[in-house]
């Protein structure tokens, strides 16, 4: 997996609660078994019309939003288990989500493929969309290291403060495997040497 430590980077506001994962990858696209090709069909239903026509409305659609952070409203990932939802989202760009709550499923499957789920506090989520409503093109940078969320440089073109900082939770052996881009696989081969000193042991 690509390594993760530091990201800055503008996001796409999609404030919407309970998204579920038949909303993130609508079911009848889960026939491949490669995780290439699902960004196509992110958000399908939503993106797009029953023409196959982009829907101009749709945030992924508009020109004004770009970036690797793709920022959710509260309980994101519900319903069932797909572990095409992470592919979905990854495939399409992203490298992190934010949300105020996720499925614990989802989660799972999105720490074990290398997207980086950030939950924050309510009020930390309405702020970074209050700070993106003012400036689109405000950055957030994701420390994971430190395991901090920053919002923009504080002060915005509006001359109102809607920047901040705050910590967020992550699993350490999952962080560990983030910031050394390995997946379980590659976890345990890393461990060879200790390993086989265990063995002769």
């Amino acid at each position: 997996m690509k390594k993760f430590t530091k990201l800055t980077s503008a996001v796409v506001p999609l404030n919407i609660e309970n998204i579920d994962t038949d909303q993130i990858i609508p079911a009848r696209f889960l026939k491949a078994t490669t995780r290439e090709g699902f960004g196509e069909n992110l958000f399908r239903d939503w993106r797009y019309g029953n023409d196959h026509q982009p829907k101009a409305d749709f945030v992924l659609n508009d020109p004004t939003y770009s970036g690797k952070i793709l920022v959710a409203g509260k309980n994101f990932g519900c319903g069932s288990s797909r572990e095409h939802a992470a592919w979905a989202i990854q495939d399409a760009g992203f490298d992190a989500v934010i949300s105020s709550f996720f499925a614990d499923i989802f989660k799972g499957n999105a720490l074990n493929n290398g997207l980086l789920p950030i939950q924050v506090s309510e009020k930390f989520l309405k702020q970074i969309f209050t700070a993106v409503e003012n400036n689109p093109k405000v950055n957030l940078t994701v420390d994971l290291e430190k395991q901090t969320l920053t919002i923009g440089d504080q002060a915005l073109p509006s001359g109102k403060d809607l920047g901040g900082v705050e910590n967020f939770e992550i699993n350490a052996y999952k962080k560990s495997c983030l910031i050394n881009g390995y997946d379980d696989i590659d976890f345990i081969l890393a461990q060879k040497d200790l390993i086989e000193k265990f063995e002769k042991q």
